[in-house]
């Protein structure tokens, strides 16, 4: 074998585990309260998967769904509510992220687990221009079916242009960390 294809073969390797123990780690953080019993008939995705169809309502009250939204594009979806403090210092960022993807890039959308009124009240003081739909927090809302079995906020989930899981990440993203993150 020549020597610089054992060297790719070798930072291959290398990059490999790092992506596994890093997932690995992020599951098993102590910090982090354990998963919670997801109630039966809910299936919380992994990466990987498809989510079972999610349907909800927007700012209007129609019904989405999820799957449906910029077909054929990647969804990054963000699990939010008015009364988190991280998911509030997020929102800039996100929607920063949201304007620079243009109409074939990654869409955002953003899915409450709070109450019309209060969503509304703080999109008039935090406007975004993504879309943003609507849950009650609870042991088998949205964020559950998606993977976000601590129970904790901001979850934030990729999803490819299949409707696939492709990463899930509990927590607020630094400025500047969406850019590398939601890469499909």
């Amino acid at each position: 074998m020549r020597p610089g294809l054992r060297l790719v073969l070798a930072a291959a390797c290398a990059a490999a585990l790092g992506l596994g123990a890093r997932a690995w780690y992020e599951q098993r953080r102590p910090d982090l309260p354990a998963p919670l019993p997801v109630p039966e008939g809910v299936r919380a995705a992994m990466p990987g998967q498809h989510p079972d169809p999610i349907r909800l309502p927007d700012l209007d009250g129609n019904l989405v769904e999820l799957a449906a939204i910029a077909p054929g594009r990647p969804l990054l979806v963000n699990v939010w509510a008015s009364w988190c403090g991280p998911c509030v210092e997020e929102m800039p960022e996100l929607e920063r992220y949201a304007r620079e993807q243009g109409s074939d890039g990654v869409q955002v959308v953003g899915l409450a687990l709070d109450t019309p009124e209060a969503v509304r009240d703080f999109l008039a003081r935090v406007p975004v221009g993504y879309p943003i739909l609507l849950d009650q927090p609870g042991p088998a809302d949205a964020s559950v079916w998606l993977g976000n079995t601590r129970g904790l906020l901001p979850y934030t989930v990729l999803v490819d242009a299949e409707r696939r899981i492709v990463r899930q990440k509990l927590g607020p993203f630094a400025r500047g960390e969406v850019d590398g993150w939601a890469r499909p």
